[in-house]
C-alpha cells in the first residue's frame, strides 16, 4: 500500500502576530494541503496556551470544511476526559452531516494544558482520565446509533442522525494508548513529535494485540515534526525557531510566540538547553526534500506505518507553506516515478 502523508496543524502563533492570524493561516494551509494531495488535515486542542490558537477543534473543523472540498478533516485530538461523550458525539455527527465522509474523530486522554485549565474545564474537580476507555465505548455507541436495549439511554439519538459515522481514532504517545487502540480495534496515531522514544515498540504492540471491531484492521500512523527547505542551511535556519520554541516550552519559560530565526540563532543557549535541543531533534526531521522524504519513508518502515502525519512549526508562514509544498512535490515525483 502506498504510504499516505497528512498534516497536523496546532495553529501556532508567531512572535508579533495574533491568534486571529494564526487561525487564518491554518485555514489557508488546509486549502493548500488539499491542492497538494495530502490525505487528511487535523487540528489540535490546547488550553490556556498563549502561543497556540487551537483550543476547540470541532469549531475550527466546521470552518475548515467550508473552505475545502475533498481533504479529510479531523481532530488531533479532542481531549475526551474533559467532556461528555454524548456531547462530543453530537459535535462530530453535526460535522459529518455538514461534510459527509470527510470527518475523523481523533480522541486523546491527555489534559491539553496545565492543571489549572483542567480544573476549569471540569468545574473545579480533578480530571478523571481513568474513565477514558469507557468513554471511547460510549462515543462509538452514540456515533453509530448503537445504544443497546438494556442501556438506560436506549432509544435516544445523538443528533443529527447521519447515514455515515465518522471513524474514531486513538491518539497517544505511550504504550497504554497503543494497547487501548488495539483492544478497541481502532486506528492509532502515535505522536512522536511529543515522545521521541519507544514508538516503534508501541506500534508493534498495537499490531500484535489488535482485536478487530466490525471487521476493522490495524491502521497505524506516526506524527512527527518536519522542516523542509531547498538546502540544508535554509532548513536549519528555519528549524532554529522550532528548536528555541520547544526549549522554552520544556522549561515553562515565558514566550511571546514562535521566535524569528534571527533571534533563535543568536540565542545564548546554556549547556542544558543545548542538550534539550539535541533531545528534541529525536522528535523531528529537518532537511532537503529528498532527505526528508527518505527519512519519512524509513520512519514509516520502522513503525510498519500506513501513514505519516507532519507537524511544522515556523516563524514565517511562507516558509511553512514551502516546507509542505516541497515534500508534496517530492512525494509526487516518487509516485509517478
Amino acid at each position: 500500500m502506498t504510504l499516505k502523508y497528512s498534516i497536523l496543524d496546532q495553529s501556532p502563533i508567531s512572535q508579533g502576530s495574533t491568534p486571529q492570524q494564526a487561525l487564518k493561516e491554518t485555514a489557508m494551509l488546509a486549502g493548500h494541503a488539499e491542492k497538494w494531495g495530502y490525505t487528511r488535515f487535523w487540528v489540535s486542542e490546547h488550553h490556556d496556551a498563549p502561543t497556540l490558537a487551537g483550543s476547540s477543534p470541532e469549531v475550527l473543523l466546521a470552518h475548515l470544511g467550508a473552505v475545502t472540498n475533498t481533504i479529510r478533516l479531523g481532530s488531533g485530538g479532542v481531549m475526551l476526559p474533559h467532556y461528555s461523550a454524548f456531547k462530543v458525539a453530537e459535535n462530530f455527527k453535526l460535522l459529518e452531516a455538514l461534510y459527509p465522509g470527510r470527518i475523523d474523530a481523533g480522541m486523546g486522554r491527555a489534559p491539553g494544558g496545565m492543571p489549572r485549565a483542567s480544573y476549569a474545564l471540569n468545574n473545579g474537580k480533578p480530571r478523571d482520565a481513568a474513565k477514558f476507555p469507557e468513554q471511547i465505548d460510549e462515543l462509538r455507541m452514540y456515533l453509530e446509533d448503537a445504544i443497546p436495549e438494556e442501556h438506560p439511554y436506549y432509544g435516544m439519538k445523538a443528533t443529527p442522525v447521519t447515514e455515515t459515522a465518522p471513524p474514531v481514532w486513538m491518539l497517544g504517545s505511550g504504550q497504554s494508548s497503543a494497547l487501548l487502540a488495539a483492544e478497541k480495534g481502532l486506528p492509532y496515531m502515535f505522536a512522536q513529535f511529543i515522545n521521541g522514544e519507544g514508538g516503534q515498540s508501541f506500534a508493534k504492540s498495537y499490531r500484535d494485540r489488535f482485536v478487530s471491531y466490525n471487521g476493522s484492521k490495524p491502521y497505524q500512523g506516526v506524527a512527527i515534526f518536519v522542516v523542509c527547505q531547498e538546502t540544508e542551511e535554509q532548513a536549519e535556519r528555519m528549524a532554529s525557531s522550532m528548536d528555541l520554541a520547544l526549549a522554552m516550552g520544556a522549561q515553562n519559560k515565558p514566550s511571546k510566540g514562535t521566535p524569528p530565526p534571527e533571534e533563535a540563532l543568536a540565542y545564548p543557549y546554556t549547556k542544558f538547553e543545548r542538550l534539550l535541543v539535541e533531545e528534541n531533534r529525536k522528535r523531528a526531521i529537518v532537511g532537503t526534500p529528498k532527505g526528508v522524504v527518505d527519512a519519512l519513508e524509513s520512519l514509516a518502515a520502522e513503525y510498519a506505518a500506513d501513514e505519516v502525519m507532519l507537524v511544522t512549526i515556523a516563524y514565517d508562514f511562507e516558509d511553512k507553506l514551502e516546507s509542505y509544498r516541497l515534500i508534496a512535490e517530492e512525494m509526487e515525483k516518487r509516485r509517478t516515478g
